[in-house]
């Protein structure tokens, strides 16, 4: 039986979210019915709604989805009605990457949720006026009173935890958090270097704070921002905007160089400077993705010490482990993600996207 709900559409590039009803497609054997309770707002899906990625339009996108479930599949054992779940990105469960624990590196992972706008069959999962809209968004397109969602993007997550609180668990803070922890893993007594405070940012210098490193760095030219990170465990702050940075990573470290850089900005004059500041055997995670096609030039000889450069995509998670570890550091007050968020009623997703582009709020979470 097909359900009602109210979306907020993309009907075209650049065009601002539209609430509007669209209809749920009965689900799939392996999807379920979640009533959000908060979605995240994440610069992927603005980047989507401007035209940056060809995802088909209109449609609806969200995927930091965080809500209830209603109804299940008939193939679904994950979860149950009534189950708290987190919404993540989704996977196809079967290649290479998926069965040794890294599904974020599916081979299907791009159409599946970044670009294709429909199941892996081609079918839609969501429609207006009988024409099928744009969906499936990371398994998901939370943005929505309600989202058919793919089995692997579900997450069942402990229901004491209010889901506000963390539905940017599904994107943005396990890309920060993965960035540290499953990439760079610090050692003790080493430094850990953060380009952009922003979200994501922020994320890895909590995670940061979590590990044996004993220097971190949060770098960014918003003085608030920098302030923040001190609060959330940066135990230095460099301002961007105030000289060069490799020469402030130069004098906090001693002149060695940083062990591992977290580069979150998307910018690649920044990527560049950030390889430049490694130490010897140093690691830099790279995050930020500017526009596809986008290149950077290194010092090839620079690189023979033993430095490595690391693409990632959501912090080279396995979600159903990883999230409820997170949720559990948010519910014992370890990994505050209150200090980020901004909360906007739904109606008001449009304000919600001017003040994160205005970067009055870090990470705005729509509530329904």
């Amino acid at each position: 039986m097909t359900i009602t709900t109210r979306a907020a559409v993309v009907e075209s590039a650049g065009a601002p979210f539209t609430l509007s009803e669209v209809v749920l497609e009965d689900p799939a054997p392996h999807e379920a019915v979640v009533r959000l309770v908060a979605a995240g707002l994440c610069h992927t899906d603005l980047g989507v709604a401007s035209g940056g990625l060809p995802f088909p339009l209109p449609g609806v996108l969200g995927h930091e989805g965080a809500g209830v479930v209603e109804a299940v599949g008939a193939a679904v054992t994950a979860v149950a009605p009534g189950d708290h779940v987190v919404l993540s990105f989704t996977s196809c469960g079967d290649c290479r990457n998926c069965h040794g624990g890294h599904p974020a590196y599916c081979a299907s992972w791009l159409p599946l949720n970044l670009l294709g706008g429909r199941r892996a069959d081609g079918t839609s999962t969501l429609s207006r006026d009988g024409e099928p809209l744009g969906g499936h968004f990371f398994g998901q397109s939370s943005f929505a009173e309600r989202a058919l969602v793919d089995e692997r993007s579900l997450v069942k997550v402990d229901p004491d935890v209010p889901l506000a609180s963390i539905a940017p668990l599904g994107c943005g803070v396990q890309t920060g958090v993965g960035a540290v922890w499953n990439v760079l893993r610090p050692t003790t007594g080493s430094t850990v270097v953060v380009l952009g405070a922003g979200a994501v940012g922020l994320s890895a210098v909590m995670a940061a704070a979590l590990t044996p490193a004993t220097t971190i760095v949060a770098v960014d030219r918003v003085a608030e921002r920098l302030s923040l990170a001190e609060e959330l465990g940066a135990t230095h702050t460099v301002d961007a905007g105030r000289g060069a940075l490799g020469d402030a990573l130069a004098e906090i470290t001693g002149g060695r160089g940083a062990d591992g850089i977290v580069e979150t900005t998307g910018n690649t004059a920044v990527l560049r400077q950030g390889v430049d500041a490694l130490a010897a055997r140093g690691t830099l995670v790279v995050v930020g993705a500017p526009p596809f096609g986008s290149e950077v030039a290194l010092d090839v000889n620079g690189l023979l010490g033993g430095k490595r450069v690391v693409g990632l995509t959501l912090g080279d998670s396995e979600t159903r482990s990883f999230i409820p570890a997170l949720v559990e550091l948010v519910k014992a007050g370890r990994l505050p993600l209150d200090r980020l968020i901004g909360t906007y009623p739904f109606a008001d997703i449009d304000r919600a996207v001017q003040d994160m582009t205005s970067g009055k709020t870090i990470k705005p979470v729509l509530t329904f």
